[in-house]
């Protein structure tokens, strides 16, 4: 049976509100706590300490986001003793194996979660993950800061998502001939929409500037130092601020098994089934031209795309080029608003803010090779 001491719900209202004070203002004026209450009038408290004003804050914006919270509570005086913040997701697929691990897809995300056997309710948690794959049922997924599912339940409502659009049809080849004389058209004619790779750099520094504080998060700064999750809405901001300085970006995905070494998560790596950023097409000579990809989250400058592919571990993984409208893998949905884009980011703020608060601190970790 899912732990009895914890409550995953949205929250209703906090008592005193954080509008009127600031949190750590509002934790000094009231050393008894904070009243923070949840659906069905489930009461918890919050009481001072290291952690409490940081993770006021965070309970504040989930509320307006009106989006359910993972709390453990104390028994004895309900005072809350950890905060996770779950997905709203569908399951994508569960792998099966002898080993410790089962490996679960979630649609709402690239990476790797995890359900280990020797959690005391592997077989409920097991049963529930294969029921919503096989009716594609909507969850509220809980998982540790190491993506280690710990508590699955089913989802009170879809998250609203941009509609879905149909796919940009295939371009037909017209040939060799027809692809030489286009090409030495673009060269002739300087109309093929590459920069310098001084500009590139600059579009990278552009886009590099908005990272966050990872224990402030203000938007509409991006999470880089947050890898684990959320690339899409990273890589749709990127080309909106690209395509704002009057450069065309497009974008490259990447399939298969990803395994990337970072100082910006405490296990000094992380793990996706797939991945994107924003490509820039570089002139580097008066007739070589080469997309090259922006993704502070992994470089410091422009790569080719070779390079990007080759720091993600997986020889054998696929490079997918697509438009910089496709915000969605496999072409569904485009974003045009950026709507679902800045929900996301928020989403994956507040996840780098709620790691920065544990004992391991904020990244970078220093301690990574």
């Amino acid at each position: 049976m899912p732990n009895q001491n914890a409550i995953v719900a949205v929250v209703v209202r906090i008592d005193p509100s954080v509008e009127k004070l600031s949190a750590a203002e509002l934790l000094r004026k009231y050393p008894d706590g904070i009243s923070i209450v949840f659906e069905g009038e489930q009461a918890t408290r919050l009481y001072p300490g290291d952690r409490a004003a940081g993770l006021l804050e965070i309970l504040e914006e989930l509320r307006k986001m009106r989006a359910p919270v993972y709390v453990e509570v104390s028994p004895a005086n309900k005072a809350i003793t950890r905060l996770l913040i779950p997905l709203v997701t569908r399951v994508t697929t569960v792998s099966e194996s002898a080993t410790e691990e089962i490996k679960v897809e979630l649609q709402a995300s690239h990476a790797r979660h995890l359900l280990k056997r020797t959690n005391p309710e592997f077989d409920k948690l097991l049963e529930t993950l294969r029921t919503a794959q096989t009716n594609k049922a909507w969850l509220i997924v809980t998982e540790t800061d190491e993506h280690e599912i710990i508590d699955v339940r089913p989802g009170s409502q879809e998250p609203k998502l941009p509609e879905a659009v149909a796919p940009e049809p295939e371009k037909v080849s017209r040939g060799w001939f027809y692809r030489w004389f286009w090409r030495w058209f673009c060269w002739l004619f300087w109309c093929c929409g590459c920069v310098s790779l001084k500009k590139a750099k600059e579009m990278f520094d552009l886009v590099s500037a908005t990272t966050c504080d990872p224990l402030a998060v203000p938007p509409p700064c991006i999470p880089f130092l947050y890898p684990d999750d959320g690339c899409w809405a990273r890589a749709h901001e990127m080309c909106r601020l690209i395509i704002a300085a009057g450069v065309q970006p497009k974008k490259v995905w990447i399939d298969g098994n990803l395994f990337v070494k970072t100082k910006n998560n405490p296990l000094c790596h992380v793990g996706w089934g797939w991945h994107v950023a924003p490509t820039i097409c570089v002139r580097h000579c008066f007739y070589h031209v080469e997309d090259m990809v922006i993704d502070p989250s992994l470089f410091n400058a422009p790569v080719s795309q070779a390079t990007w592919k080759g720091v993600q571990g997986d020889p054998n993984a696929t490079l997918t080029p697509t438009a910089a409208s496709v915000y969605w893998r496999n072409n569904i949905p485009t974003d045009p608003n950026y709507v679902d884009t800045n929900i996301r980011l928020q989403f994956y703020r507040l996840q780098l803010k709620n790691r920065s608060l544990l004992p391991a601190g904020p990244p970078p970790y220093a301690y990574c090779p």
